[in-house]
């Protein structure tokens, strides 16, 4: 009985110990998750007030003009557009095919290792390190063109390349291996086995990853500033070699201008169009994650 009444009491001591070390831990994680998402929702919200009267059809088709009044985003929101789509053409199937090779062919060998550990060191190198990279290979070795769509979306590619293939490294991973034996006791051969059964499971966090890299895309400046892509251009890309800006260069632009009505104003309706945009790429691809979901 006197054993009993211990026990008892020693359980309602770690209860209560426990209970209290849950609680707090509770409302610390909720806390470290409001920051972010109060300051987040504050800095939009700034933003949004001070782009209201700005932000207008005719800001969205209009080209740069030295007139606050008359100032327009068109030609920087096409070429941010055509940026993104080349790069998401470039870097899907060469982020998913490094990631195939390395997880379902390479060997668990020095090699290998070494090749992981560079892409892992690779992720994490700042972004104007990259701009230099594309100055030198696409610019000074291959004379493509200064500041052309085809060089800012080679260099954009190469600065998230890394980050789509450890996504997609992680996503075949998670593939149990119970369902590569399944199909192997079928008959299937190695490339029928990552067609119809590691891709269709590992391509919803395949495109996560892509979705991911892609936001982080769309906002880099340094990148084009070392390719000299023009801060203001006035017309809208005609073809791959065509000079090209970028939303966020063009937003740049403005914030060095002196007068109030476009270090406020017309930045403000620039980076709410940026975030419009971002959010709508972003959307879909979701949209596009969830019904491949849904099939597999």
């Amino acid at each position: 009985m006197a054993a009993d009444t211990q026990d008892a009491s020693a359980d309602a001591g770690f209860g209560r110990i426990s209970r209290t070390k849950d609680v707090a831990f509770r409302l610390i994680a909720l806390a470290a998750t409001l920051v972010g998402i109060v300051s987040l929702a504050l800095l939009l919200a700034n933003v949004t007030v001070d782009a209201v009267g700005w932000l207008d059809w005719q800001f969205l088709t209009n080209p740069p003009h030295p007139n606050p009044y008359e100032a327009g985003f068109l030609p920087a929101l096409i070429g941010s557009i055509a940026i993104m789509l080349l790069i998401a053409l470039i870097t899907f199937p060469l982020g998913v095919g490094a990631a195939v090779y390395l997880e379902e062919y390479a060997s668990d060998g020095y090699l290998t290792r070494f090749i992981q550990l560079n892409i892992a060191n690779l992720a994490g190198v700042p972004s104007v390190v990259y701009g230099l990279l594309g100055l030198g290979l696409f610019i000074g070795l291959l004379n493509i063109g200064y500041g052309t769509i085809l060089v800012a979306a080679f260099t954009v590619s190469l600065l998230i390349l890394p980050i789509v293939i450890i996504s997609a490294q992680e996503a075949i991973r998670a593939v149990p291996d119970s369902q590569r034996q399944a199909s192997y006791g079928m008959g299937a051969t190695k490339w029928q086995t990552i067609r119809n059964v590691v891709l269709p499971r590992a391509m919803p966090g395949i495109m996560t990853g892509t979705i991911l890299a892609l936001g982080r895309a769309i906002g880099e400046t340094a990148p084009l500033i070392m390719i000299a892509a023009p801060t203001t251009v006035f017309g809208a890309p005609t073809s791959l070699f065509s000079k090209v800006s970028a939303m966020p260069l063009q937003i740049y632009n403005w914030a060095s201008y002196p007068q109030t009505e476009f270090q406020y104003g017309v930045v403000a309706a620039g980076v709410v169009t940026l975030l419009v945009v971002l959010l709508t790429m972003n959307s879909i691809a979701i949209v596009i994650r969830n019904r491949y979901q849904q099939r597999t």
